[in-house]
């Protein structure tokens, strides 16, 4: 049995910096991995879907650009896309950043044999320290005949080799709404089946109402408040059963996107005194600690908002909190982004959230066809939207929806971080003709 300082079990966003900062510091870090070191941003999250989108995104301007006097052919080499995607997975960058700080990596799955004993494979390690980061995987629903068939979650959806003709995605959440529109895109029929009666059911209703024209008008297809009730395969074709429609759905390609869910299986919680809350995510306290003495959790296995850049942080929060400092749990203005196109970029508290606890909230918005960029460039359809504290004036969030909204997002939240009010950013003097100009202009409609 070998000892340490610090076990980490899992290589995400949050243990790999994590395990690095550690062993920088001199301290003896061993950390686990079961699958590609990075965890799922870098080899089937964030970087292969991005580098997608930015194919597709692409080809749709070319086709759009007859509206500005611009006609093209657009020609998609599907091979070369994928191709491009694959290449920008590089977990070996992980790995040559662990070892030039001499952690010790361990390719296994790895779980609690001793409430400070973690084994994997046939690595057997004491620690005094413990953090889990173990992620999440896709949730794939109990659909009578699905796991006979070969559907894709966002793991697999990368090996994808030729273009199918016709996909069918099972989920209108933002994954699934970003791979659909990635997809017709680049020449795929693709139809979205979503249980909930609108998309990304959590935002606000004129975000999806944006997001369901955007993509109808790309020529995707829509089943709203659908339940798949049966999914058959044969002959390389996929039969959907539909309890809206008549008829099944057929289609070359099955991608279920139904949400995720956390890796705790392997741990053995229970045994060692590691709580789960109602979902299955690892109970912590504000400073990640787990029901077990010495047994941290950090990033999605936790329930946090599951963004990479969330992660990231709980590195940071973590390695305060060990020295000492006082931080922890959200302690930092959240935000987020979709990239579909047009984007959404979130930040903080929409008006019903806020009010809901108990802020005299106020919000204004700005439709996207008053934005003298969004003339310019062509694109018009969207809204910015921002949220104030009426008490304080101070910002408490924003909505954003069009071109380079995941990049406008955070003038709101540096604003917020900082703790500033509305009118800062209304006397603020932001450059004409930027898509950012018209931020003051959005808080200029609480002037009195």
């Amino acid at each position: 049995m070998k000892t340490a300082d610090f076990v980490i079990i899992g290589s995400g966003q949050g243990g790999v910096p994590l395990a690095a900062k550690l062993a920088e510091r001199g301290h003896r870090v061993v950390i686990f991995e079961r699958a590609a070191w990075g965890g799922t941003c870098v080899n089937t999250g964030c970087i292969p879907s991005k580098t997608l989108l930015a194919s597709a995104h692409a080809a749709a301007a070319a086709r759009n650009a007859a509206v500005l006097g611009v006609h093209a052919d657009v020609k998609v080499s599907f091979s070369e896309v994928m191709n491009r995607v694959r290449d920008s997975i590089q977990p070996e960058g992980i790995v040559k950043w662990l070892n030039s700080v001499d952690a010790e990596l361990v390719e296994a799955e790895a779980g609690f044999i001793g409430s400070h004993t973690v084994q994997g494979g046939d690595t057997t390690v004491e620690a005094e320290n413990i953090i889990i980061n173990t992620g999440k995987s896709p949730f794939v629903p109990d659909i009578l005949g699905l796991a006979d068939t070969p559907y894709l979650t966002y793991q697999n959806f990368w090996q994808l080799e030729t273009l199918p003709e016709k996909m069918v995605v099972i989920g209108g959440g933002y994954t699934g709404l970003e791979l659909a529109q990635a997809m017709q895109r680049l020449g795929s029929q693709v139809e979205v089946i979503e249980v909930a009666d609108r998309l990304v059911a959590a935002e606000e209703e004129d975000v999806s109402q944006a997001l369901q024209a955007a993509l109808a008008a790309d020529g995707v297809r829509f089943h709203l408040g659908a339940n798949v009730e049966k999914v058959a395969y044969k002959d390389g074709l996929f039969e959907v059963g539909v309890d809206t429609a008549v008829t099944p759905l057929t289609s070359n390609a099955l991608l279920v996107a139904t949400g995720r869910r956390p890796n705790v299986e392997a741990l053995n919680p229970a045994k060692w005194g590691i709580a789960l809350d109602e979902k299955g995510h690892i109970q912590v306290d504000d400073q990640f600690r787990t029901t077990a003495d010495g047994v941290y959790a950090i990033g999605d296995v936790t329930g946090q908002p599951a963004f990479t850049h969330v992660s990231w942080e709980d590195h940071r929060r973590l390695l305060a909190i060990l020295d000492g400092q006082d931080r922890h749990r959200g302690d930092r203005v959240l935000g987020y982004a979709f990239f579909t196109d047009p984007q959404v970029g979130r930040v903080g508290k929409t008006l019903a959230q806020a009010q809901d606890e108990g802020i005299a909230a106020k919000e204004a918005t700005l439709p996207l066809k008053n934005v003298s960029r969004a003339a310019a460039t062509g694109y018009t359809e969207g809204f910015f939207r921002l949220v104030i504290d009426e008490d304080t004036d101070r910002i408490v969030g924003a909505t954003l929806v069009g071109p380079q909204a995941a990049e406008l997002v955070h003038v709101i939240l540096a604003h917020m971080e900082a703790g500033s009010t509305w009118q800062v950013l209304e006397r603020s003097q932001h450059i004409h003709p930027a898509y950012a100009e018209d931020l003051p202009t959005l808080a200029r409609q609480f002037v009195e």
